[in-house]
């Protein structure tokens, strides 16, 4: 399997990274290792996960994902220098969003306890915090570098602005910057990553791990309108794809299917990995057969005429 390299954080990563968010919540822990078992058996190499997770379900309080992956990391055949774990910090674990040094620095013994891990290979601040600076929130991270309990650094929801003053502090303070960018970016959810973003990720030299690949499951095609959605874990989020814009990427996700005989799971998957920017995207599983597709699309080779027809789907039109 080709690896990518992670911008320059010195970790190269195998094309589809496997979603952690499900685990605990809609993949019990027996599923979850088969899933990863299989992931990796498979030449795959990349676990995202966050501490919060699955914070949502009722009853939890979060972290079942980085239990679980804990669990599997002791009994699994793969060794631990083998497997990239990606967690992150930040999102309300009870004590509201915050990047506060203090925080991270207990937070990252609790998610390192929950993976019965030493260290964390890529640690990604979660959500920007507004009211911490940012050279606070990296000289968190510079410590636990020092300490050896993480590997290298990054941030997930930031925009282009944000993600350039984070740089810029780091460069005031002398310290180390995020290498890591993790963006919603899909076929239907492409403004906010396509543009300024894109192209400071591409300037910098940052690796770019995106998430909601599949966009919560509507671009898998097994979603063919709202009544399809009604009783499913993620009912309230598929629910807003079927638009106009959602209806024309379902069409031209169809199409490309027929002449390639590739599932629009693996065709989405596949667009992605051909955009600019992009390293790799975040792809979850909740059976063997879903894994086994996740797989096939870090091979699948779109088409130019196949990946036009795609970008004309996704495109924003404005109305007359």
């Amino acid at each position: 399997m080709e690896l990518r390299r992670l911008g320059k954080t010195g970790l190269s990563v195998a094309p589809i990274v496997i979603g952690g968010n499900v685990f605990g919540w809609t993949a019990d822990e027996k599923t979850s290792f088969a899933i990863l078992d299989a992931f990796f058996d498979a030449g795959l190499n990349t676990v995202d996960t966050a501490d919060v997770y699955s914070a949502w379900v009722p009853g939890s309080k979060g972290g079942d994902s980085e239990e679980i992956i804990g669990r599997w990391l002791k009994q699994a055949k793969v060794g631990r220098d083998k497997a990239i774990i990606v967690t992150k910090v930040g999102s309300d674990m009870g004590e509201g969003k915050t990047l506060k040094e203090s925080y991270i620095l207990k937070a990252v013994e609790a998610s390192l306890r929950r993976l019965q891990t030493d260290y964390i290979d890529l640690y990604l601040a979660h959500w920007p915090d507004a009211d911490t600076p940012h050279e606070e929130t990296l000289g968190a991270f510079a410590k636990l570098k020092q300490q050896g309990k993480i590997r290298a650094i990054g941030c997930s929801n930031y925009d282009a602005d944000l993600l350039q003053a984070s740089f810029d502090a780091a460069e005031r303070a002398g310290l180390t910057r995020y290498d890591v960018l993790q963006p919603e970016y899909n076929l239907y959810q492409r403004a906010s990553f396509e543009g300024p973003l894109a192209d400071l990720c591409v300037r910098q030299d940052i690796g770019v791990i995106t998430y909601f690949g599949l966009a919560a499951g509507f671009l898998t095609g097994k979603y063919r309108s709202k009544a399809d959605t009604q009783g499913r874990a993620r009912e309230g989020r598929v629910s807003q794809y079927f638009d106009e814009k959602g209806l024309r990427i379902l069409a031209a996700l169809d199409k490309v299917a027929a002449e390639t005989g590739a599932t629009p799971a693996e065709i989405s998957l596949a667009w992605l990995l051909r955009k600019r920017g992009v390293t790799a995207p975040i792809a979850s599983a909740t059976s063997l057969s879903q894994l086994e597709s996740l797989v096939t699309s870090a091979t699948l080779s779109l088409s130019h005429d196949a990946m036009a027809l795609l970008d004309e789907a996704g495109a924003e039109r404005t109305q007359p």
